[in-house]
């Protein structure tokens, strides 16, 4: 069975809160199979409703190989979030990125990284919807979502756009294609794990996901 790839990138483990270890990894999706959930990745919902459905499509267009990883249903409700995760990550201060091309959506559109995620109604996420022309950073507890910040911004649907996140301790600092916000929070002080993010109808494609212990 073919395994999504993942790749160290540092080369020694690194001391997580709580007890964990765990090495730097980029996941492009090459050796997936394509129109299926990579191994080691779990779909998740937050709320209820059709959707959160998540592949390996090709895409040529893709800044790393020519598997993505989509989001591809158009069914979900306004009030639905799209997750998937993976499963054996375990970060609680952590530095990302992500590509991410927002395809289709009607209600929302885009969509962002997820990190700390404990469970499907507690995370926190960051997210560029091209409907609105924002980026926005919030916090999911107890399954309500509410906003920490926000920017008004362009970054087309169609096209590839970069996410990245660090967080450590309580600050988090988020941008889009070098656009920064910064916020603090404690909502979620344990680590947890990464996943990518999606609402509604979004179908949203990523790729060149990178997560590390920042130095």
């Amino acid at each position: 069975m073919k395994v999504a790839h993942a790749i160290v990138v540092l080369t020694s483990a690194l001391l997580l809160g709580g007890g964990d270890k765990s090495q730097g990894q980029t996941w492009d999706f090459e050796d997936a199979t394509v129109g299926k959930l990579p191994s080691g990745w779990s779909s998740a919902k937050t709320g209820q409703g059709p959707g959160s459905v998540w592949k390996v499509l090709e895409d040529h267009s893709s800044p790393r190989g020519a598997n993505v990883l989509a989001q591809t249903s158009s069914d979900g409700p306004n009030r639905l979030f799209n997750l998937c995760v993976a499963d054996d990550t375990s970060f609680q201060d952590v530095s990302l990125s992500v590509s991410f091309k927002a395809n289709t959506g009607r209600i929302d559109r885009g969509g962002g990284p997820v990190w700390r995620y404990q469970d499907a109604d507690n995370y926190y996420v960051c997210r560029m919807n091209p409907l609105e022309d924002n980026f926005r950073i919030y916090k999911v507890i107890a399954g309500k979502r509410s906003q920490l910040a926000s920017l008004d911004i362009r970054a087309p649907a169609g096209k590839w756009h970069t996410i990245r996140v660090s967080m450590r301790g309580d600050e988090m600092v988020c941008s889009v294609n070098g656009k920064k916000l910064s916020v603090r929070d404690r909502a979620i002080d344990k680590p947890g794990k990464i996943g990518l993010w999606t609402k509604a109808d979004a179908v949203t494609s990523f790729d060149n996901l990178v997560a590390s212990v920042p130095k």
